[in-house]
């Protein structure tokens, strides 16, 4: 039997302008919170909600996932290494042998930081305009998936996080990284996270005067953290010292989002009866 894998040859960079590179993770990255924004204007209008306050929340919410996705992986992943550089934390720089800063882009952004940057900021948000708390969270987990989406599409085009090897025929060999056809991980975070939306999208729309507020968060984080403690089975190991652990730490940061989900449905089903 032959099998054809698929041959993935894409170079991250779009075009350099005079050293500042486009790449397509940042287009696709920026893609996927626009098309969240202009979802949750939608959502905003069927509840009543001054289109201001989704300006506010989007300010926010901007600046809680991406402090948040940049300080988790800076903590999460490589803690030795950003300690000793903390400015390298900060800014789009990396250091040379010889001391020297050239600018390279933000590399490395953890999902569970970002989700957890983000309630924070919602909270925030809150806090500042007094909007119920449980119903912002709901509008917002109907959008995350959306935005989940493109930042693994987005990996797939960078040739990071990758799978194990396979002899699947849909293996991608990844030509940036070597010649083994792999698992498309990104392909398979990206489809659990299509459900995932069309499923909270469907409830909303039929269902939302039956289900109680906060319902839908919780079914978002059980979702989308369920089926990345699933995938990561079949997932590279990201930093060399998860070849020690008996889960990874992407599955580790998951669970606890899990347990969240799964209690707050709980609770909430509870609160309605």
């Amino acid at each position: 039997m032959v099998l054809h894998y698929i041959v993935w040859d894409i170079q991250p960079e779009i075009v350099n302008f005079f050293g500042i590179s486009l790449r397509y993770y940042g287009v696709l990255f920026v893609l996927g919170l626009i098309l969240s924004y202009f979802l949750l204007k939608i959502l905003f209008r069927i509840e009543n909600i001054e289109p201001e306050k989704l300006d506010r929340l989007t300010l926010f919410g901007f600046i809680g996932i991406f402090a948040g996705a940049r300080l988790g992986h800076c903590l999460f992943y490589e803690p030795d290494y950003f300690l000793n550089h903390p400015l390298e934390m900060l800014l789009p720089i990396e250091s040379d042998l010889d001391g020297a800063y050239r600018f390279t882009g933000y590399r490395g952004l953890a999902s569970h930081g970002g989700a957890m940057g983000l309630i924070l900021a919602i909270i925030f948000y809150n806090y500042k305009t007094k909007e119920p708390l449980l119903k912002t969270l709901d509008l917002i987990a109907i959008a995350t998936p959306l935005t989940a989406i493109f930042i693994r599409l987005a990996n797939l085009m960078n040739s990071e996080i990758i799978g194990l090897p396979t002899q699947l025929p849909w293996g991608f060999i990844f030509v940036n990284v070597d010649s083994i056809p792999r698992h498309p991980a990104q392909l398979y975070e990206a489809f659990a996270y299509l459900i995932s939306f069309g499923v909270l999208i469907l409830l909303y729309h039929k269902k939302r005067d039956h289900i109680p507020t906060g319902f839908l968060f919780g079914l978002a984080l059980v979702f989308i953290f369920l089926a990345r403690f699933f995938i990561e089975f079949y997932k590279e190991k990201q930093v060399v010292f998860e070849a020690q652990m008996t889960l990874d730490m992407g599955q580790w940061l998951s669970l606890p989002f899990v347990l969240t989900g799964l209690a707050v449905m709980l609770w909430r089903l509870k609160a309605r009866i």
